[in-house]
């Protein structure tokens, strides 16, 4: 802390002051940005930062495009749903067409915790089960509903009664034998077995499609046919949280569960909805909302209105324009072909994993066993941030480096992160 700039240091301990809880600086030296670009951040000495980590900016820092259409819009009109907004209904069904014509409606909120809440609210109403499915260390939000639901947030936020823990879908768990498809099968229905067990009929399974806090497990594809059944099967509906492996994040599809050949029953998003403006999304198949949206209220101020909507059509306007799923793919291919290349030898990497920009490299203390290193995986973010390059953990011992840049990351930019986590991988892998 004594080695920080001053002005750093002092406004520290100001917000220690006036902050409420829960709110952490990440890196052992935390860092200050005043302005972005792309997938660059700019401290207040004019240093570049490689930003490979935050997947909120989705189509880039700053994207001049969002930005004067958000400017536009602020400079016009800013209403709610209540009110005819031809520009949210043309979003709606450009949103729409990106999805199965079956997933045909669309309700917008502003996080994509409220997004998972009203995403369970349906789900809930419209099976009449209380049951929830979810993996592991999953993480789907903050309210008080979805965080009875979401493992990550730990033992000071108790899970419900009525919530069943399943393994994240990682090959090494399955017995000689067997498959993914069989082992993620029997994972769903002996939690649908419990649950039944204490009473509680299923009302969902909700899985992040890339299993981003599990660890990031993203292959292989096709074993979520075996589970769709399962949960089909007991009366509960499929929910496919696209919060981190939507808008094309994974490469080779706009949507994470396209991968898999399934139909999810409901589908939510947020963060990268809006490229850092406060908007997100459930989408439905109609037969699961109709009933709901006839007998329950659900008006959210913010969600919908004008800004926002705004924000998210800039945001498909790159994603077609700069043909960003395209880039999506090459740059993740050639980001971890060159990190497998790297690390083939160390004894300390048990995976290069992911999909797309969504890579996780998992730190072990030794290959055979593959014990966590929590503290190596540390000291190799910590290296990177003292190199200007940004990454973070992941996993239920935070021991996998999760690399998620904003989706400008480019091939100049995988050079740069290549050459420099080399220099760390010769010093700590």
């Amino acid at each position: 802390m004594s080695e920080l700039p001053e002005h750093i240091q002092e406004t520290i301990h100001r917000r220690e002051r006036v902050l409420g809880p829960g709110y952490t600086l990440i890196y052992k030296e935390p860092v200050e940005f005043v302005s972005g670009h792309g997938a660059h951040l700019i401290d207040r000495d004019g240093n570049d930062y490689l930003d490979a980590y935050n997947n909120v900016p989705c189509v880039g820092h700053a994207h001049p495009h969002v930005a004067e259409a958000v400017a536009r819009q602020m400079t016009a009109v800013n209403t709610n749903t209540r009110y005819v907004q031809e520009a949210l209904v043309d979003y709606a069904e450009r949103l729409l067409a990106t999805f199965p014509e079956e997933l045909s409606k669309l309700s917008i909120a502003c996080s994509g915790s409220e997004a998972n809440d009203l995403a369970m609210r349906v789900a809930r109403f419209h099976t009449g089960g209380e049951g929830i499915i979810v993996t592991r260390w999953a993480y789907h939000g903050i309210t008080r509903e979805v965080a009875s639901f979401s493992p990550t947030l730990g033992a000071g936020s108790p899970l419900g009664p009525n919530v069943r823990l399943i393994d994240a879908p990682d090959p090494r768990l399955v017995a000689p034998g067997s498959t993914l498809d069989e082992h993620m099968r029997q994972q769903v229905r002996g939690a649908i077995d419990d649950l039944e067990r204490h009473g509680y009929r299923l009302a969902a399974l909700i899985t992040d499609c890339a299993y981003s806090s599990d660890g990031i497990f993203t292959d292989p594809p096709g074993y979520m046919q075996a589970v769709v059944e399962e949960v089909h099967a007991a009366g509960g509906v499929y929910i496919a949280d696209e919060v981190q492996s939507g808008f094309a994040r994974l490469g080779d599809s706009m949507w994470g569960f396209s991968r898999h050949g399934v139909l999810p029953d409901i589908v939510t998003m947020g963060k990268p909805m809006g490229n850092g403006l406060p908007i997100s999304g459930v989408v439905f198949r109609p037969e699961v909302c109709e009933e709901f949206g006839r007998n329950v209220r659900y008006f959210n101020t913010f969600g919908g209105s004008s800004i926002p909507v705004a924000a998210g059509a800039a945001v498909l306007d790159v994603i077609e324009r700069e043909n960003v799923q395209q880039r999506v793919l090459e740059s993740g291919n050639a980001l971890r072909a060159g990190l497998r290349e790297i690390t083939k030898d160390s004894p300390y990497i048990a995976e290069v994993r992911g999909a797309g920009l969504f890579v996780g490299v998992e730190i072990v203390k030794d290959r055979e066993t593959l014990e966590p290193d929590r503290a190596l995986a540390e000291d190799v973010i910590n290296d990177m941030r003292d190199r200007r390059i940004l990454i973070n953990g992941t996993g239920t011992s935070a021991n996998t480096l999760k690399i998620r840049p904003p989706l400008a990351f480019d091939s100049a930019d995988v050079t740069r992160f290549l050459e420099t986590f080399a220099e760390v991988a010769k010093n700590r892998l």
